[in-house]
């Protein structure tokens, strides 16, 4: 798909941009036919190609796994889609022998887990530590293999059982203990270890019988991969690529926020009780947002969008 193909979704094109550029986590929330997979499956066109560590490192994890074909690399960010039934072993990887999982064929690429919360709950809790350390660590009694896992999540899950729940004309038929139960599959710890929180409404007639194409895959690219060498400059010193990648440490060090974002972030941290961990996703976030406006400082308006993706309430 190219992202010219999506009707409306304006935000959700929007935020999948920034998500590219700064390498940041996405969880999109909707009911079923408002364009979640579609946007996933467009995605990697907007990503750049790997650079030549990236190409080999990617190749060796495939050239394991016995996925590369004869004098074949992979060049490209790869997009790994496990469907929700695989068992833990089949995405963080492990085994009798050990081999690397989806999480690790996904490195330095996309993993994208359609029907988030149907997968098991074990399951998803073992993503937690990957997402922090970019690395999945499988001990055996014979001894332990650490495998890369620095990958991009795209999660996306209806907002309900019968996923309806809030849409503008079809009622939702789930009982209120139903949805409780649906919203506890996933925990709080790993929803905060997400960068941006997506809301994805259902798409109105207008804009789906409207014959204007938005930008093209390419155009978006472009952006993505300016962005992207802005951070490669910055974090030069450093063993990190990109902003989402960043610890909170190099966060203090290479940001910097004007007067009224600061102020504006401290509200905010007093008004919706942001944990550290969001404070300094919200930073990550918006240094994207300046990276891809071509700024040096992170402004008050970038601080403003980043917010509008941690604090989606039901």
């Amino acid at each position: 798909f190219d992202f010219s193909d999506i009707k409306g979704q304006i935000q959700a094109r929007r935020a999948m941009e920034i998500a590219a550029a700064g390498f940041h986590n996405v969880y999109m929330k909707g009911p079923p036919g408002a364009g979640k997979t579609m946007l996933s499956q467009a995605f990697s066109g907007i990503l750049p190609a790997l650079d030549r560590q990236e190409t080999v490192l990617v190749s060796q994890i495939y050239s394991i796994c016995g996925l590369l074909g004869k004098n074949n690399l992979i060049t490209q960010p790869p997009f790994r889609s496990p469907h929700h039934t695989t068992s833990r072993i089949g995405l963080i990887g492990g085994g009798s022998s050990p081999r690397p999982g989806e999480i690790s064929l996904a490195h330095r690429g996309v993993l994208f887990l359609d029907e988030f919360s149907e997968f098991p709950r074990s399951v998803l809790e073992s993503l937690r530590q990957p997402l922090e350390d970019g690395e999945v660590t499988v001990s055996r009694a014979t001894g332990s293999l650490t495998f890369p896992a620095r990958f991009l999540l795209l999660a996306a899950s209806n907002p309900c059982p019968c996923g309806y729940l809030g849409h503008p004309k079809r009622p939702c038929r789930c009982l209120p203990g139903m949805i409780l139960k649906y919203k506890k599959r996933l925990s709080g710890p790993l929803l905060d270890r997400i960068d941006i929180h997506l809301d994805v409404p259902a798409v109105d007639e207008a804009s789906l019988i409207n014959r204007f194409s938005g930008e093209s895959s390419s155009q978006i690219q472009q952006r993505v991969i300016a962005a992207r060498k802005r951070q490669r400059q910055r974090l030069s010193t450093t063993s990190v690529r990109t902003n989402g990648e960043m610890t909170s440490v190099q966060i203090k060090k290479f940001c910097q926020l004007t007067t009224g974002a600061v102020e504006l972030l401290k509200n905010a941290i007093v008004k919706f009780n942001l944990s550290a961990r969001s404070y300094f996703k919200v930073i990550k976030v918006a240094q994207t947002i300046a990276d891809l406006a071509q700024e040096e400082t992170i402004k008050e308006s970038a601080i403003a969008e980043a917010l509008q993706y941690r604090l989606l309430e039901d």
